[in-house]
């Protein structure tokens, strides 16, 4: 037999045992011991010929898998509310497709067995489809729900108390049905509801459960976000014994916690914070040494020494991993004896902390640093707007009130200006993205929503927090010690594509490839968009094209903050990594390390990366979503009038528009009745056949308030037509080199649509799936046709 066939059987053998996995070439090699020069020449043409033959499939990021016609796969379900789903079986694959009546009776969240039943197709548009076979487990076992009762008769007749449907919209087509075994609810009660019985393929839309807890009336203030928070299983109260321990804890900090710190309570450290802020985690002290550097303090809330391993209440903040913020509430990681008493840095109170001291050159490097236990005394509680009022208006009655301490805050501008002018230079990316305020009433009823803005204060403290955590990062890779790291990964090529496409929109060209784009040219496109109107659609579109950062025990580096290493050390009070930081610091820092406590982390850190990733984004999610419920329920009685706003997306079945204050709502194509518009992907626009008018991302207009409903956090708006101003908003060149690639057809009523009802939810950059998209064919082409 020949060396090649005998690499053929092997390289084939291999896949099979690893069929659903993908793999390098490099990696195959190694395992099959092919290294050699000559083998793994031949290892090479191996591939390319599997390839060919559509044996082996390459994917984006270089790695190879078994061709999965056939195969059947495991993988997590994510559920749309039309019907259809995805399924997710390698971060770096694409998502499988799961058509409208395949989803089996899986939910979102599951992990489910699917068989692929059509591979993709590229030259035709097409990716992989599948069914599901099997759900293998079920990611939730409770769901929140308003309880509707069954009159006497029905229940007797079903066995059934009445029945609940979930407040999910990814489930809220099926319908959970009350057994009598669990709390007897009443009418209009909003439930938290335990899943006795999951659907099933026979009958994929009912459950059955138990009531396990009321958690008020729908309409009592306060219970819409209670629900949300049963709803992402977020803990609102802490267990008995986390709540004995923290009343265990002294007021006063003991004589022994002193020993070993340094003494920095005559130090001028300042805490500066929002005005509404009780979890105070980190202070700052700036001096200028005598050759002209500064020295920066970053100071930051000990709490690892109040918080010991494994106790009740680092296992509770293990499971909550972040405190979450909503509109009404806080809902803490720690509890409020320690977020907002012995661990918060309140003015003129004695408090153990963790420092880290950099000394900083005129271009803002770090030349020299220190991490130490410390103890301070914070000599001012400053807001940030007092900050920015003093520096940025010079208001004379702040400076005068705060005269001891405006020096060090005009020094500590000056040397934030630096630091940034640093970042960007090496390409840190600053996305500009709008954060809404909320103001609500006692009883959480929205009074007011605005754009929060970002002065010098808040500036530099981000600016400073910046450095301390790069600096604690550099240490500990520099030391090759297992350690936690804040991670941000190179963009997806398929997503970066996409955006590189949406601004050319705009009339910006990116050089290069959208597979190595450096953080530096994505700068660069934010500042050609700088105060134009569709600068924070731009910024927004960029941030959701980006990987999500997260925690890993690997420093493979931030691409955003285009920084070599990355750590969170400096919210220990609100983030669970932070808390790890800090205990890595105490445990390291105590001279020669234990090996046996180098391999008890090596061990753990990448389950606690993973678990506190995992709780980030559901804190993330709770808080969007409370986010979307207040601000449709804003929306209720602006019902009728009209505002200016911007469109922030365009899709085939109409636009979205966010106004001022961040509000966001779709005006659908079925109300755009002045003509019929054509959707031009390649420039992503809606454009008038008749009239020529255009619609694009960017483009002001105003809209009129039609409906809002806070139950599917859905707004809806149309447009208010300036008759004057319709052919100011047509580009005629541009409707004159479109309407000739449109073939002519049938005449359409204005407001008619090839698809009239569409999904909501938007793509970045307004596109449908790849998989809703017409298949092209493949001109002259037989078979797999050309990669792209």
């Amino acid at each position: 037999m020949r060396k090649i066939d005998q690499i053929q059987i092997d390289v084939l053998a291999y896949f099979q045992e690893h069929a659903a996995k993908s793999m390098s070439l490099k990696e195959v090699s190694e395992a099959l011991g092919y290294t050699d020069s000559s083998d793994f020449k031949a290892l090479v043409k191996v591939f390319a010929q599997l390839e060919e033959r559509g044996i082996l499939v390459l994917n984006k990021t270089g790695q190879f898998r078994l061709k999965a016609q056939g195969a059947t796969l495991t993988g997590t379900f994510r559920s749309n509310d039309r019907g259809f789903g995805f399924v997710t079986i390698d971060p770096n694959e694409n998502d499988l497709f799961i058509p409208r009546g395949r989803t089996g009776s899986a939910m979102d969240g599951d992990t489910v067995e699917v068989k692929v039943t059509r591979e993709a197709e590229p030259w035709n548009d097409k990716g992989v489809e599948a069914e599901v076979t099997a759900v293998l487990t079920r990611k939730s076992n409770q769901v929140v729900g308003e309880f509707v009762p069954y009159d006497s008769d029905r229940r007797e007749e079903t066995g059934y108390l009445g029945f609940v449907v979930p407040q999910d919209t990814k489930i809220n087509n099926i319908v959970v049905y009350i057994k009598p075994e669990g709390i007897h609810p009443v009418e209009g009660s909003v439930c938290l509801v335990e899943i006795t019985s999951y659907p099933t393929p026979q009958n994929p839309i009912k459950m059955e459960g138990l009531v396990t807890k009321e958690i008020g009336h729908k309409d009592a203030p306060g219970v819409d976000i209670l629900a949300i928070l049963y709803k992402f299983g977020i803990p609102s109260e802490f267990p008995e014994d986390v709540l004995a321990q923290a009343e265990g804890i002294p007021l006063e900090i003991p004589a022994e916690a002193l020993e070993g710190r340094r003494d920095l309570r005559s130090e001028q450290i300042v805490t500066i914070d929002g005005a509404d802020a009780k979890d105070l985690d980190d202070a700052i002290s700036l001096k200028r040494l005598e050759n002209g550097h500064y020295l920066l303090g970053v100071h930051i809330a000990d709490v690892s020494y109040y918080v010991t391993e494994n106790s009740p209440i680092d296992r509770e903040a293990y499971e909550r991993g972040t405190s979450v913020y909503l509109t009404d509430r806080v809902v803490p990681m720690l509890p409020q004896k320690l977020s907002n008493g012995i661990c918060s840095l309140l003015p003129h109170e004695d408090r153990l902390t963790m420092s880290c001291e950099m000394e900083l050159d005129a271009d803002g490097e770090v030349v020299a640093y220190d991490i130490f236990p410390s103890v301070i005394e914070s000599k001012q509680r400053m807001t940030y707007s007092d900050v920015n009022a003093i520096l940025t208006d010079h208001d004379k009655k702040l400076r005068e009130k705060y005269s001891d301490f405006v020096p060090m805050f005009e020094e500590m501008a000056i040397l934030h200006e630096i630091l940034l002018k640093k970042r960007q230079k090496r390409g840190a990316i600053d996305f500009e993205s709008d954060e809404a305020k909320i103001i609500v009433d006692e009883n959480g009823h929205p009074l007011d929503i605005y754009v929060q803005d970002r002065g010098v204060g808040e500036r530099l403290i981000e600016s400073f927090m910046l450095s301390a955590n790069e600096t604690i990062a550099h240490h500990f890779t520099k030391a090759n010690l297992p350690f936690i790291y804040r991670i941000h990964e190179q963009p997806d090529p398929t997503k970066m594509m996409r955006f590189l496409e949406f601004v050319t929109t705009f009339g910006i060209l990116v050089s290069g490839t959208h597979e190595n784009v450096k953080p530096k040219q994505l700068q660069a496109v934010l500042a050609k968009v700088k105060d134009e109107p569709y600068e924070a659609v731009v910024s927004t579109t960029l941030l959701r094209s980006m990987q999500q950062a997260k925690y890993d025990a690997v420093p493979v580096g931030h691409y955003g903050l285009a920084a070599k290493d990355y750590t969170h050390f400096t919210s220990p009070i609100r983030r669970y990594p932070d808390l790890i930081v800090h205990r890595l610091i105490r445990t390291y820092g105590k001279g020669i390390v234990d090996p046996q406590l180098v391999e008890k982390w090596k061990g753990q850190l990448p389950d606690i990366a993973v678990q506190s990733s995992q709780m980030e984004r559901r804190s993330v999610d709770a808080e969007r979503e409370t986010e979307s419920l207040k601000k449709a329920e804003f929306m209720m009685d602006k019902v009728g009038q009209e505002f200016e706003g911007v469109i922030s997306s365009v899709t085939k079945f109409g636009i979205f528009v966010q106004l001022p204050n961040t509000v966001e709502g779709l005006v659908h194509i079925s109300k755009m009745t002045e003509d019929y518009f054509n959707y031009i992907e390649s420039h992503m626009l809606l454009m008038g056949e008749r009239t020529g008018v255009i619609y694009r991302i960017g483009q002001k207009v105003k809209i009129k308030v039609e409906k809002s409903d806070p139950v599917t956090r859905e707004i809806d708006f149309s447009l208010v037509i300036d008759k004057e101003k319709v052919q100011s908003q047509s580009d005629q060149d541009l409707v004159k080199q479109i309407r000739s690639k449109i073939p002519k057809g049938k005449k359409r009523k204005p407001g008619q649509s090839d698809r009239d009802s569409g999904p909501r939810k938007k793509t970045a950059k307004g596109k449908e799936p790849f998989y809703s998209r017409p298949a092209k064919k493949a001109k002259g082409k037989k078979g797999r046709g050309k990669k792209k």
